[in-house]
């Protein structure tokens, strides 16, 4: 931990490596600490055909892949390696890491949000190819098709009404009678003709693997425990997203949901009060948008800040 860095960027998806992209450019060197999954959600997306300048869209990896030789053309270094603690209240930050100690003037943390899953063998050999988390980067892949939506509260309910848009037909699948979604949320779904509900009922496997694509769902009834096959071409999953910022309780400002909260899009707090030389941008505090041109965007913000924090303070 001898050297001293001007900025360390703590994850390596749109919103990391746009803002490598532009501290490295501005001559900052930063470090690029990769994270548990490294390139973000992109990095398991397949046809990304919404981010602009590329009319016949791209692979989320080779995305991903792109920005990082951009970053690293002009200077910025990386480490495929996670933060283990760090301290926000010493200058300079102190980082321990999985690759080491590092310390740094400023911070980028753009670690991003888990999408949950429900950890099934068969769903995660099928994401990206029927299996999805985001059913606005993914919906129009499935206009015409009969697919699902599983959880019980809002998030559900809007990614089951915006891929009213495109599917002939959407089954909302939830575990219990009791949906955790608000009142005008559910009314709004029970109401929409082409979303049917089915309650009490769990996904035991995603079928299709074999194909690589979906097929369709077996589902077992928590009540009386018969197990049937639901035929459909794509499986949503609206439980939720964990944003990837436990490490900074204490620290820093986090909402209920354990998101990074942010002034002016990319200053963080701590007690209401301003925390110097650190920023946070992308999925890790963007609840509301969670996408790949969104986040590249809050990347350059938290950049151009890290650039003018410098400045003033002599560097």
């Amino acid at each position: 931990m001898n050297e001293i860095r001007e900025t360390v960027i703590l994850g390596s998806g749109c919103a990391g490596l746009t803002a490598a992209i532009y501290t490295a450019r501005a001559g900052l060197k930063p470090l690029v600490l990769e994270g548990h999954e490294p390139g973000g959600q992109l990095s398991i997306t397949t046809l990304v055909e919404n981010f602009p300048g590329w009319p016949e869209g791209i692979q989320g990896p080779e995305l991903i892949d792109n920005m990082k030789k951009q970053a690293q053309r002009f200077g910025a270094t990386f480490e495929l390696a996670h933060l283990i603690s760090v301290d926000l209240s010493k200058r300079p930050i102190e980082l321990r890491t999985s690759a080491g100690e590092f310390a740094t003037r400023t911070l980028i943390i753009a670690s991003g949000a888990s999408a949950r899953w429900l950890g099934l063998p068969s769903e995660q050999a099928l994401i990206g190819h029927g299996v999805s988390s985001c059913a606005t980067c993914d919906g129009f892949f499935f206009r015409g098709k009969e697919i699902a939506v599983v959880g019980g509260g809002d998030s559900a309910m809007e990614e089951a009404l915006f891929l009213t848009r495109f599917a002939s037909k959407v089954t909302l699948l939830h575990r219990s009678e009791r949906f955790r979604a608000s009142k005008i949320m559910m009314e709004r779904a029970i109401a929409h003709p082409n979303i049917e509900l089915r309650t009490n009922s769990v996904v035991e496997e995603v079928l299709g693997v074999a194909d690589k694509e979906v097929k369709g769902l077996r589902l077992r009834d928590v009540k009386t425990g018969v197990i049937d096959d639901l035929p459909l071409d794509g499986l949503f999953l609206g439980i939720g997203h964990e944003p990837n910022a436990k490490m900074f309780a204490g620290q820093m400002d986090l909402d209920n949901d354990g998101y990074i909260k942010t002034e002016h899009n990319v200053f963080t707090t701590h007690k209401g009060e301003p925390i110097p030389g650190v920023f946070a941008c992308g999925d890790v505090q963007d609840r509301r948008y969670r996408q790949a041109i969104t986040a590249a965007g809050s990347g350059c913000m938290a950049a151009l800040e890290v650039e003018k924090f410098l400045e003033e303070h002599g560097r």
